[in-house]
């Protein structure tokens, strides 16, 4: 269970303090109820609900009947420190499923700036030596000292919200490379079609795709809840879909059905 700094009790006292708390213990657990967050911080059931509008209108949440759940609005996908702490059993599932199946020492292997594919980065150490190409600064830090890995950086505009390199800058550096392999993720599933946040994330990605020989997406089930603006590529166009098991029976019956490849990986 995610604690506040200054503990629940402190974190009870202080409104911005306790929404915070809630914000981290409801990204880490993925649906926490209401009535479990009053006794936790203290508060009251109306409390609570006033605590989760004002989270759920800056983006941060979705409140569902009796409680609320990591998966951002339609509005906004989160924050990187959000995206962080979401769903992190599923995409450490899926990001050993992928090391061990197609990843290959002295591969040129390709990141986009998923939190998912972070998860992977962590573990490319083991199947050294490999170059890494990325425009994601968390995965260069990660990989900035292994051993093995040769590093090759996508410059351009820096964002920081997303704490990559992003727009056409970015791309053109992409699409001048050919990695063997690019390991992606997206911020929603619609129709068996991806879709991206920011335009300058899809202009990003779509260079990288266009570049790989082959692609690989690992995508949690959340994401087949969720709305974004702006279109990525079809699932049926990419090399491999890894998901987890929290995906619908239906959800995977209409990809399989829309030719998308699909391999489901169990969580722990």
């Amino acid at each position: 269970m995610v604690s506040d700094p200054m503990g629940s009790e402190g974190a009870g006292r202080n409104p911005e303090l306790r929404r915070v708390a809630m914000r981290r213990q409801v990204a880490e657990a993925g649906f926490v109820r209401v009535d479990a967050l009053a006794r936790r911080y203290g508060v009251s059931i109306m409390t609570v609900h006033r605590d989760l509008d004002e989270l759920e209108r800056r983006g941060f949440l979705h409140k569902v009947r009796g409680g609320a759940t990591s998966a951002p609005t339609t509005r906004f996908h989160g924050d990187l420190e959000h995206r962080m702490r979401a769903q992190v059993a599923a995409k450490e599932a899926m990001a050993r499923e992928v090391l061990g199946s197609e990843v290959r020492p002295g591969q040129v292997v390709a990141l986009d700036d998923s939190t998912t594919s972070l998860v992977l980065a962590r573990l490319l150490p083991r199947r050294a030596p490999l170059t890494v190409v990325t425009h994601f600064l968390p995965v260069v830090r990660a990989l900035a000292a292994q051993p093995g890995i040769e590093l090759v950086g996508l410059g351009g505009r820096y964002d920081a919200s997303y704490d990559s390199f992003l727009g056409r800058e970015t791309a053109r550096a992409a699409a001048a490379l050919r990695p063997d392999v690019l390991f992606l993720s997206t911020t929603a599933v619609a129709d068996g079609v991806c879709y991206l946040q920011s335009p300058s994330t899809a202009v990003t990605r779509r260079a990288l795709l266009g570049s790989a020989a082959r692609s690989v997406a690992m995508i949690d089930h959340t994401k087949f809840d969720r709305r974004a603006p702006h279109r990525l590529c079809a699932l049926a166009d990419l090399g491999r879909v890894v998901v987890d098991g929290g995906t619908a029976p239906a959800t995977l019956r209409d990809l399989r059905a829309r030719g998308a490849r699909l391999d489901v990986v169990d969580v722990p």
